[in-house]
């Protein structure tokens, strides 16, 4: 289109049609939800079914089997939907880059609330309330042990629901693996294999030169034509340039799936701000290690704020005050929770305690904002500062520029009667308005200062003579008023 400011021709998209494209998230979502929730909630049936109930051989190993199925096949499944995800944000052709992150990190923050969170979820809301109604239907898994079974009692699930007993523990064990085991974990993958595996393809490539070396088929290295003095820094730059691109969209991610955990589940078990405390003060100096050693130079990016991962934090705060007080319901009974039976769950108590809970909590928020926008930070003090010396600044730079003007004390050419009458005949030569010709009889800015002042001495009288005339005027007005007085009387 032709833009009717500026006339350029510019590309444009229409907003309708990329509207289009966006509602294509909708089926997108519902896709990964079946998917990966589906393939959660089979791997989470095996294990309750493996756990609670099998008791053949060979238990205490076949329990890791849902472990080594979510572990295989969750990542794969994850890779393939975060490619369609990015394909889908391509295909919405977004205008600025900043909508194109804000709109892929919203997809992927899908994919990532649902591997993190399903889990204890249905532990939580599924397993704990109604696991005395669900597990009889769990014979369906039965076929993954079956080989080892030794006789169908192994895999008989209970029929009634009397005849189970949840494990109340689960869940706490479950957060407990998730803020604690899990992230040792993370931290291993993220640090300790990156350095590992870096160490072995060095290894490994050396061998490889050496071996080629000997049999004589070896490639001239590129550092052979290197200047002696500049051999080390060469070698450095090279080494460098094969490390990794650092991403700090990872980071943000690892650290808003955390705060997941404590919004969601801290209740379950209060040690989990302070296990995140620890792990987090080794995360950051792990993450400077690995930024300065085994990463390239990122670029230095200038950024507002965090983006679209506020969305999600915010996100997150605002469910956290549902299912904290959706927990604190259910396992009100002395801390151990209802009995796998929703028998004593009432429907009512829940919704309520969920109202209010959220009521407070957007409450609580209103108030911390008003308060925060009414105190006084020093980041505002700041700001205030840099804006009054800016001022301040621009002040003085002007002020200079004035003082460089010539005072108006000093004398233009001096106004004679031969430089009037040259200008009046100047000026009959054409015609002009009075306005003009009064302001064209002033050759300078000088002389049309000098013109001034001396109107306004003339207009100011001499106090002399102000002090005759004010005196003059009040004995006229005395013997206007004796005259009046007499002629009452």
């Amino acid at each position: 289109i032709t833009d009717p400011i500026t006339g350029e021709k510019q590309a444009t998209f229409p907003a309708v049609e990329r509207l289009q494209r966006q509602l294509l998230q909708v089926p997108f979502t519902i896709a990964a939800v079946l998917m990966l929730g589906t393939m959660i909630a089979t791997c989470f049936g095996i294990e309750i079914f493996i756990s609670e109930i099998y008791s053949g051989p060979l238990k205490s190993v076949l329990v890791f089997l849902p472990t080594v199925l979510l572990t295989t096949g969750l990542p794969l499944l994850t890779g393939i939907l975060t490619t369609f995800a990015t394909k889908l944000n391509d295909f919405e052709n977004f205008e600025t880059e900043s909508q194109y992150e804000r709109a892929l990190t919203r997809k992927i923050f899908v994919l990532n609330f649902i591997t993190s969170y399903l889990p204890v979820f249905l532990t939580a809301f599924v397993y704990v309330p109604f696991g005395s109604l669900i597990v009889p239907y769990l014979d369906v898994f039965s076929l993954t042990v079956k080989p080892f079974a030794e006789n169908e009692k192994q895999l008989q699930a209970p029929k009634l629901p009397s005849q189970f007993t949840i494990n109340p523990a689960r869940l706490r064990k479950q957060v407990i693996y998730f803020t604690v085991t899990a992230q040792i974990v993370n931290f291993a993958m993220e640090v300790i294999v990156p350095y590992a595996k870096r160490q072995g393809f060095i290894k490994i490539k050396q061998i490889q030169s050496a071996r080629a070396q000997k049999a004589g088929g070896m490639a001239p290295s590129a550092a052979a034509e290197d200047v002696p003095e500049e051999k080390e820094f060469l070698a450095r730059v090279r080494s460098e340039a094969e490390l990794d691109v650092y991403n700090v969209y990872d980071d943000l991610r690892e650290m808003v799936v955390q705060y997941g955990y404590l919004a969601l589940f801290s209740v379950i078990w209060p040690l989990v701000p302070v296990s995140f405390l620890i792990n987090n003060w080794v995360e950051l100096r792990a993450d400077a290690i690995k930024i300065c050693v085994e990463m390239q130079r990122p670029t230095p990016w200038r950024a507002d704020t965090i983006g679209p991962w506020l969305d999600a934090l915010s996100f997150q705060s605002w469910l956290g005050s549902i299912t904290m007080s959706a927990l604190v319901y259910l396992f009100s009974n002395d801390g151990i929770g209802p009995d796998g039976s929703p028998s004593d769950i009432k429907g009512w108590g829940l919704l309520l305690s969920i109202f209010f809970s959220e009521h407070l909590y957007l409450l609580a928020r209103w108030a911390i904002a008003m308060a925060i926008s009414r105190i006084d930070s020093p980041g505002r003090q700041k700001a205030r500062r840099e804006r009054y010396l800016t001022r301040q600044k621009l002040f003085d730079e002007s002020l200079d520029q004035t003082h460089n003007i010539p005072p108006m004390s000093e004398k233009a050419q001096e106004i004679s009667r031969s430089s009037l009458e040259e200008e009046a005949r100047s000026g009959s030569l054409t015609t002009a308005t009075p306005e003009e010709r009064f302001w064209n009889r002033q050759r300078t800015w000088k002389e049309s200062a000098q013109i001034g002042t001396g109107f306004i001495d003339r207009a100011m009288p001499d106090e002399k003579e102000a002090m005759a005339e004010k005196k003059e005027l009040e004995a006229e007005v005395e013997e206007v008023v004796d005259v009046a007085v007499s002629v009452a009387f």
